[in-house]
C-alpha cells in the first residue's frame, strides 16, 4: 500500500484558481467493469480502516477482473489536497479520487457527474445530511458522494479525571450514555462562557485546553462553528461579504480571552497538533474525532481510558459541532469511467459501510442517518461509553467551516483557512481587530471573484 505525497508551493499557487428501503440494491457485475483502476484514497488516521477499504476494493476488482491499484495518501501538509490539484490541472492521474470537504467545488470542473449514485443511495438508505449536500451538490449536481471513510464529526475531548479533578465538572454526569437521560440544566450549562472558566484553571493545573489555529482542516473544523455558535459568518448564503459583524467582534474578543490559556504552539500546530497533545498527558481537552482516542489506546491507554467525547460548548447563538467530509469523485478524464462509477456504488452500500465502521472503531461519521444504528460507537471503548456521544445526541448542529458561503465561495474559505488566519492575526498580536476584519473582507472579496 503506497502513501504519496507532493508539495505546498504547488497547492498555493493552483487552489487560488482554482424512508426509503434500508435494503441496498444488489451489485451487478457489468461487462464494462473491467481494464484498469487506480484509486487514491485518504491515509485513515486508523490504519486498520486502510486495510479493510483496500480488502473490500481488491475483492470487487477481482469479482468483476479489474486490474485495481490502492494509494492511500497523507492529509499531512495538505498532500491530499496538493496532490487532487496538480491531477485536475494535468488531467491525468488516478480514475477515483478522495476529496475532502468542499474540494468537489474547488475541482468541479475535473469531476464526473453522481447524480445517478447519488440517487440510488438515498433512494436505498435514506437522505444525506445537509452538509455532505453542500460539500458535493455543486450548483444543482452530485460531482461527488461521500465516502465510507473519513468523514467525521469535532466533538469534545476531555479527560474525565482532569475535569473532574481541576474544574469540579462529571462530564460523564452532563453526558451520560442514553441521551434521555440528560439534565437540560447541566447540558445548558456547558457553555463558551464557562468553558473559559474551565480553560483557565486547566492551564493553572498545566493541563490546558488544545486546537490549532493555522492553516489546517482541523482549525476551520473548530473555530468555523464557534464564530457560527457567536453569531458571525464570513460570507451568506448569498454571497454578501458578512464578516464585519457583532457576531465575529464577539466571536474574536472570546478567543483573545481563551488563547492565554492554551498552548502558545496552537499557530504551528498540524492536524497532529492537539492528538500528540492529549495523548501525551499533558492536555486535558481538545475537539477532534476518536483518532487521538484509538492512538491512545496503544501508546497510552492510561490516558485514553479516560477520554470522553461529547458536545461542544453553546454560544448565544446555539451549540454547533464541526464536520469534515470526505467524498469520493471521479475524475472527467479517466480512462474508465464506468468502472471507477461501479466501484464508488459498491463501496458506499450499507454492508461494506459497516465493515469500515467496524475497523475504524467508529472514527468514521456516515452522512445518511440509518447507517448510525451501527453499534461502533456504544461498545467502544475504554471508558464504557466513551463514544457514545460521538454521533450527535442532543441540540448541538453540524456545521462546516464555510458555510452557508456559496460553495466555490465556501471552498476558498477552507482551502485558504479564513478562520485560522483571521484568529491568528489578532489574537497573536499582528493586527488590531478591525485592521483583521478588513483584511478578511479583502481575502473575501477575492474568492468571490474567483468563484
Amino acid at each position: 500500500m503506497k502513501r504519496l505525497k507532493t508539495t505546498r508551493r504547488q497547492f498555493i499557487k493552483t487552489a487560488a484558481l482554482a424512508t426509503a428501503a434500508l435494503t441496498a440494491p444488489p451489485f451487478i457485475s457489468r461487462s464494462h467493469a473491467a481494464g484498469k483502476l487506480t484509486v487514491a484514497l485518504w491515509d485513515h488516521w486508523v490504519p486498520a480502516s486502510n486495510d479493510v477499504q483496500k480488502k473490500l476494493m481488491m475483492d470487487w476488482a477481482a469479482k468483476n477482473k479489474v486490474e485495481l491499484s490502492v494509494d492511500f495518501v497523507t492529509s499531512q501538509g495538505n498532500s491530499n489536497t496538493l496532490m487532487a490539484v496538480a491531477e485536475s490541472r494535468a488531467k491525468e492521474g488516478h480514475d477515483v479520487f478522495m476529496l475532502p470537504q468542499q474540494y468537489p467545488s474547488i475541482l468541479r470542473d475535473s469531476l464526473e457527474p453522481l447524480d445517478d449514485i447519488a440517487a440510488e443511495m438515498q433512494k436505498a438508505y435514506g437522505k444525506y445530511s445537509l452538509a455532505a449536500e453542500y460539500a458535493c451538490k455543486i450548483k444543482g449536481v452530485w460531482r461527488a458522494v461521500p465516502a465510507p471513510t473519513g468523514s467525521h464529526s469535532y466533538p469534545m475531548v476531555s479527560r474525565l479525571d482532569l475535569f473532574q479533578k481541576h474544574c469540579g465538572v462529571d462530564l460523564q454526569k452532563v453526558f451520560p450514555t442514553d441521551v434521555k437521560l440528560r439534565d437540560k440544566k447541566l447540558v445548558d450549562a456547558w457553555n463558551y462562557d464557562n468553558f473559559l472558566v474551565y480553560a483557565e484553571k486547566l492551564h493553572k493545573a498545566g493541563v490546558p485546553f488544545g486546537n490549532p489555529i493555522g492553516q489546517t482542516s482541523d482549525t476551520n473544523s473548530w473555530l468555523g462553528p464557534l464564530f457560527k455558535a457567536f453569531g458571525s459568518e464570513l460570507v451568506d448564503a448569498s454571497g454578501k461579504i458578512t464578516v464585519n459583524s457583532d457576531g465575529t467582534r464577539a466571536a474574536l474578543e472570546y478567543m483573545k480571552k481563551l488563547t492565554p490559556f492554551m498552548p502558545p504552539e496552537i499557530y504551528s500546530w498540524d492536524d497532529a497538533g492537539n492528538n500528540l497533545h492529549i495523548i501525551s498527558g499533558r492536555g486535558a481537552c481538545i475537539q477532534n474525532p476518536p483518532s487521538a482516542w484509538a492512538a491512545a489506546k496503544k501508546t497510552q491507554p492510561a490516558n485514553a481510558a479516560q477520554m470522553w467525547h461529547h458536545d461542544t460548548p453553546k454560544g448565544p447563538n446555539g451549540r454547533y459541532r464541526g464536520t469534515l467530509m470526505y467524498n469520493l469523485g471521479v475524475w472527467n478524464f479517466s480512462k474508465n469511467k464506468p468502472a471507477a462509477k461501479d466501484l464508488v456504488r459498491y463501496i458506499n452500500q450499507k454492508e461494506q459501510v459497516f465493515q469500515i465502521l467496524t475497523a475504524s472503531d467508529g472514527y468514521d461519521m456516515p452522512q445518511i442517518a440509518s447507517f448510525l444504528t451501527h453499534d461502533a460507537w456504544v461498545k467502544a471503548g475504554p471508558p464504557p461509553g466513551g463514544q457514545y456521544n460521538y454521533p450527535i445526541r442532543g441540540d448541538e448542529i453540524p456545521w462546516m467551516g464555510g458555510m452557508p458561503a456559496p460553495s466555490g465561495v465556501g471552498g476558498q474559505i477552507y482551502a485558504q483557512s479564513t478562520f485560522g488566519n483571521l484568529t491568528a492575526r489578532y489574537t497573536a498580536g499582528k493586527m488590531s481587530m478591525n485592521e483583521a476584519i478588513k483584511w478578511a473582507e479583502n481575502e473575501l472579496d477575492g474568492f468571490l471573484r474567483e468563484a
